[in-house]
């Protein structure tokens, strides 16, 4: 889909007022909305999702489902379903297998990367599986608890047993990344700290304040410069040495982000933002960034996954009724989930 059809869809759909785009239009080398890919469908709910670039597909939690799409046309590949509240998703390529983890029950479904036929359901994480991602250095795969329990659930993915439970005494966990020497760090979103834990010993090592930023979700790490990246509730990116757990920026980013990815190719750094925003800064050196751009994408669209081979950023979201008078999420409106698509 070019620019101008998509500027007519979100002008149909409610998103952008006419004349919006015209306003801010980019220049050539400029982030773009260049496609948007209709899913549909009355499941309310989605979460996060996975570009597996090697095969060029895309995968999109959407409630009870994962929802497959060809990376480059948006085509319907086929759908995973029989989970409970899907939230995160991973995939391993060198053991043909992919991993979801279920909310609602749990539980983490383990299924073919290829066929994508359910292999094994593992039971059970602590409460609210979220962010859950494999570490090649330990070959382990983590995921993040949510809930009140404020641990991480440590998986052998050679034979898909939990090996350990890591309490980190967080209050509300979110995303994990790595270093690949050895430790991980988790955005506690409830205390505003980064924990930090050896991926071997499975220790916890450190708790990081995060300075001004307050209520951290998206988190993204560049390893070669040890530089961690939280994005946070108060419209900051906190970027910490990963060395010591040194502030050492915090450049302004969009209003509730809840993702956020850094190019190791541009040396580039997004955050999608809930409020309909996509920032985009770039790391100029490992202490100082620089805001190259805040693309209007569409409310709702607060998760991403970038395609690695084309730099693409994909973000899903829908249309949303009006939030009830007493308080409370404005209701998802059925058949109107999609996959937005931006790039240069």
């Amino acid at each position: 889909m070019g620019r101008e059809l998509f500027r007519a869809a979100l002008i149909a759909a409610g998103a952008l007022p006419v004349g919006a785009l015209e306003a801010a239009t980019p220049a050539a080398d400029s982030y773009h909305m260049i496609a948007q890919y209709p899913i549909g469908g009355n499941d309310t709910g989605y979460d996060y999702l996975r570009v597996d670039a090697s095969t060029r597909r895309v995968f999109v939690a959407h409630a009870n489902r994962v929802e497959v799409l060809n990376v480059d046309s948006g085509a319907k590949l086929g759908e995973i379903t029989g989970m409970h509240g899907v939230h995160g998703i991973e995939l391993i390529p060198e053991l043909g297998k992919g991993y979801t983890s279920n909310g609602l029950d749990r539980t983490v479904t383990v299924f073919d990367r290829n066929t994508l036929q359910i292999r094994k359901v593992i039971r059970y994480t602590g409460v609210k599986p979220d962010a859950i991602q494999y570490d090649p250095d330990s070959r382990r795969l983590f995921v993040v608890n949510g809930g009140a329990t404020g641990d991480v659930t440590v998986i052998d993915p050679s034979n898909d047993s939990i090996v350990d439970t890591l309490d980190l005494g967080g209050a509300k966990l979110e995303q994990i990344g790595f270093d690949g020497r050895g430790r991980a760090f988790v955005n506690d979103e409830g205390k505003s700290v980064i924990h930090v834990f050896d991926t071997h010993s499975l220790k916890a090592l450190a708790k990081w304040a995060l300075g001004p930023c307050e209520e951290p979700t998206g988190m993204a790490v560049d390893r070669a410069h040890h530089r961690v990246f939280a994005a946070c509730g108060n419209e900051k990116l906190a970027v910490l040495d990963t060395d010591d757990g040194r502030v050492v920026a915090t450049p302004a980013i969009g209003r509730d982000p809840d993702g956020a990815v850094f190019d190791p190719k541009t040396e580039r750094i997004f955050t999608s933002n809930k409020e309909g925003t996509l920032s985009v800064l770039q790391e100029v050196s490992p202490d100082r960034y620089e805001t190259l751009q805040t693309l209007t994408t569409q409310p709702g669209a607060r998760t991403l996954a970038m395609d690695e081979k084309t730099g693409r950023i994909f973000m899903p979201t829908a249309r949303f009724g009006p939030a009830p008078a007493g308080g409370g999420s404005a209701p998802m409106l059925p058949q109107t989930f999609t996959l937005l698509v931006a790039g240069l």
